[in-house]
């Protein structure tokens, strides 16, 4: 499981550069999964990708999606050449729609390049690399203009057919579980939304997913407190009541469980990297 490397303390959980500028890993032939997300523009080489044992060949141009936990590897590649865009869910504050996106990608995570897509993709890629190499004032904030702008463009690229199914009500639930806003944020009461029995949403989203229905959900808790953290002067306690804590300390236990830090340190930390 690979986790993603920043070459400071407070720079934001991103990196782009071609293969050969971020090593071997980004190129690695042996199975292995990210806790990132990872866009990959390919525009030469053979050999084939590999994402959950489907074997996708190479016939540049591509544009692939890898979702954290996904398994990927590459095989029997040469000459390949690209660029790799990496970040991290915690990117994805300012554009929280681009969660089920990413998803719908995923599962089809392969995607050819006609002249035209291509031709946009490198002028987004370009701006990426410049703006990321470049640094400076603002450039967090023109990173996630770009990456969102990348992603919606991608998924574009899907047309209109829809998305592999993963069950109606595992559906409903990761998009209610993705959505900006309050709660609800208890298993049994988006159960009783959905009109099913608790059991039934753990069991639907569990074999949809590979994860828990109250797995989805402490993260979602936790990007909105790290929304109004990062983006307002709400207090922690006040923080703390709009995910749904009636008591401030029980949420600063469960925030750091969850992120590594407490609230404090969490903000700290932003504003120290916006500064």
């Amino acid at each position: 499981m690979h986790r993603l490397e920043v070459p400071a303390p407070h720079a934001p959980p991103f990196a782009i550069g071609t293969f050969d500028a971020l090593g071997p890993l980004s190129r690695a032939e042996f199975p292995h999964r990210h806790t990132f997300y990872e866009l990959v523009h390919v525009t030469g080489g053979s050999g084939a990708h590999v994402v959950d044992s489907a074997r996708w060949p190479l016939r540049p141009p591509h544009l692939g999606v890898i979702a954290p936990g996904q398994v990927h590897q590459w095989a029997d590649v040469r000459g390949l050449t690209g660029h790799v865009v990496l970040f991290t869910d915690d990117f994805l504050l300012d554009h929280p729609a681009d969660r089920e996106l990413l998803r719908r990608l995923s599962e089809r995570p392969w995607l050819h390049l006609d002249a035209s897509a291509d031709a946009g993709v490198r002028r987004l890629v370009a701006d990426l690399e410049e703006e990321y190499r470049r640094g400076g004032d603002g450039t967090e904030s023109v990173l996630r203009a770009l990456v969102h702008v990348l992603v919606v463009r991608a998924g574009r690229l899907l047309g209109s057919s829809p998305p592999t199914p993963i069950g109606a009500v595992a559906a409903e639930f990761v998009r209610l579980a993705g959505r900006p806003g309050r709660g609800p944020w208890s298993v049994s009461e988006h159960a009783e939304r959905l009109g099913v029995t608790p059991g039934h949403l753990t069991e639907a989203v569990k074999a949809a997913t590979g994860r828990t229905a109250a797995q989805l959900l402490r993260e979602a808790r936790t990007r909105e407190a790290q929304r109004f953290l990062l983006r307002t002067d709400l207090t922690v306690r006040q923080v703390a009541t709009r995910v749904g804590f009636a008591d401030p300390a029980y949420f600063c236990r469960f925030f750091r469980r969850e992120t590594g830090l407490s609230p404090g340190d969490f903000r700290r930390g932003g504003e120290k990297h916006h500064d």
